[in-house]
Formats: C-alpha cells, structure tokens, sequence
C-alpha cells in the first residue's frame, strides 16, 4: 500500500475515534467511572436557566453539572431552524443547531456572572466552530441569552477578557438571542459517567471536565 494512502486512512480512523460524533446512537453496556456527586441534598429555591454552546455537550454538561447551585445540565441543541433536531442531522450540520447544554441553576447560591467565568474558562474561547478534536459548526461556541441582564453580563464578561490580553487570537464566542432549545436523546444526558471507557470520553471530555474541576475547586458540590 502507498505510504501517503496509509497515512490517510490512519489519521481517518484516529479522527473517527476521537470525535465526539463517533460514537454509537443506542446506550452501550459501559462501565461506569466518572461520576458527579450521585446525592444532591441541597435545597432550591426557584430556579433559572442559562444555556451554553462550547464543543461537544458531554463535557459541557458534565462541567456545570458538578457546580454547586447547579441543580441539573440537560444536553441538547439550540441556535438552529430545524424543530426537533435529531443527534445524527445535527451532526450532519443540516440543522444550523448548536450542541447546547441547559443549565438549571439557583441563582441564590451560584450567580449567571459565575457561570459564565466557569464558561470561558473551561473552553479555547478563540477556537472557531469547535473544541479540541470537534470542527464544525454544531460545535461552536455560543451564548443564547434570556434577557438583556443575561446579554449585558456575557457582552461585559467577553469584553474584558478581551481588553486583558489573555489571548493572543480573537475570542470568537458568539452572544446571541435564545430562542428555542431541544433536549437531546435521553442517550446524550450523563453521556461521560455511563460510558467512561470509550476512549473520546476517556481521553478527551473526561480530562476537560477535570481540568475545570480544578480551576474551580470551591464551586463544586
């Protein structure tokens, strides 16, 4: 076999594993290894919703997940036209949707302001239609706010990481009007604690939900 057509099929298959749209539509039998605290005793009070885009939705959901004040992350997809998005159309990148995590949180014990540092810095901001190994434009990294609080904070918040020279290539997270959001399949939800073996949870969300953990050990539950 010619080495340059060897080489293709390797780098093919190494992306195939290693994306988060590799993997199977059906729930495997997985071992379970990651898990956010399985008892949340805290007492809510009335509860709000921020939603965030920023790569795949597993590690995003397994990030805010694990704050406290977060009562539960639900994947899905927002940003798009298609009503109803299935996973594999927005793979496909038919729909205009954005993978997107709901965040479900008490705004008494965890503010909008704090999610949205935990959001920054738990991404490449200047990453364009991706994270990590996932390109494309369901992959890209948005902010649908609710209200005009919600779009002043995250406006103030990219500005001023901007202005503080942190990076040298443009943030590219994009703030726009949330208007409506689908809960992915009920596959897609905990995706990472029920399938900690296969090796793009293992390798590449895992890991990115750790290193959030650490940035911001006094927040989690």
């Amino acid at each position: 076999m010619n080495k340059a057509i060897a080489l293709i099929i390797t780098i093919g298959a190494f992306i195939g594993v290693f994306s988060c749209s590799s993997t199977t539509d059906a729930n495997g039998d997985k071992k379970e290894k990651y898990k956010v605290p399985a008892v949340d005793n805290t007492n809510y009070g009335k509860l709000e919703t921020a939603y965030f885009a920023s790569g795949c939705f597993w590690a995003v959901e397994g990030i805010f997940d694990s704050l406290k004040g977060v009562k539960e992350a639900e994947s899905g997809y927002s940003g798009g036209n298609t009503k109803n998005p299935t996973y594999r159309e927005v793979s496909n990148e038919t729909t205009g949707h954005a993978e997107t995590v709901a965040v479900h949180y008490d705004p008494a014990i965890i503010s909008y302001a704090t999610l949205l540092e935990v959001y920054f810095a738990s991404q490449d901001p200047t990453q364009v239609n991706g994270q990590g190994p996932d390109h494309g434009d369901s992959y890209r990294s948005v902010i649908f706010y609710t209200n005009a609080e919600e779009q002043k904070l995250a406006n103030d918040y990219k500005n001023n990481l901007t202005a503080s020279g942190k990076y040298k290539k443009p943030i590219v997270v994009q703030i726009v009007p949330f208007k409506a959001f689908y809960k992915a399949e009920d596959y897609h939800q905990n995706y990472d604690q029920h399938h900690a073996d296969e090796p793009y949870v293992a390798s590449v969300s895992i890991p990115r939900i750790e290193r959030a953990q650490a940035m911001f050990p006094k927040l989690l539950k």
